[in-house]
């Protein structure tokens, strides 16, 4: 949410497309960012895009992979470094949400975010100071296609509190379920 990100990954696509980014500024080190989200089974063939500068703009290929897998760098303008790795489905609903369209994707779609996501702080988790965003810490993100939303609604929409949640882009109503798998404390 926010991500996923993307939510997560695309907490303020709209506003932070004209935003100065406090993420990678070059190619290099987007695509250095890109490889930190998934693990290396997933990164290593990965193509890795780069965000559009437009809300439905293209995404920019900044290494061609070999294997249906695509990554991204943190989203710029974002306040938190959350790039994420994600599968043809779930990349296909990214883009269509992000565009302003209605998802539709024909089976599950699974993305990765090792380096985690940071969600407001809901539950008062008490290691999370007042006011500062809880950080969800790697995890694995579920999205389904739109007639299997409902069975994402029972799902706690609070990510703060270490469990899984659902969670939906800005403006969009289509659920994803986050699966934390590490404590975003554990070291």
């Amino acid at each position: 949410m926010r991500l996923a990100l993307f939510c997560l990954l695309a907490a303020s696509i709209v506003g932070a497309q004209t935003a100065q980014s406090n993420g990678p500024t070059t190619d290099a080190a987007k695509i250095a960012d890109a490889l930190r989200a998934g693990p290396r089974f997933i990164t290593e063939n990965a193509t890795i895009l780069d965000w559009p500068t437009t809300k439905g703009g293209e995404y920019r290929v900044l290494r061609k992979g070999t294997s249906e897998w695509t990554c991204l760098p943190a989203f710029p303008g974002y306040s938190h470094d959350e790039p994420g790795c994600f599968d043809v489905a779930f990349m296909q609903w990214i883009k269509q949400s992000l565009a302003g369209q209605e998802p539709h994707i024909d089976t599950v779609g699974i993305a990765y975010m090792y380096v985690g996501a940071w969600v407001p702080n809901k539950s008062g988790d008490a290691k999370t100071p007042q006011g500062e965003d809880f950080h969800v810490g790697p995890h694995i993100m579920i999205v389904s296609p739109h007639e299997h939303q409902k069975e994402l609604q029972s799902f706690s929409h609070d990510g703060s509190n270490g469990m899984p949640y659902v969670a939906h882009l800005p403006g969009g109503t289509d659920l994803y379920l986050v699966i934390p798998y590490h404590q975003s404390n554990e070291h």
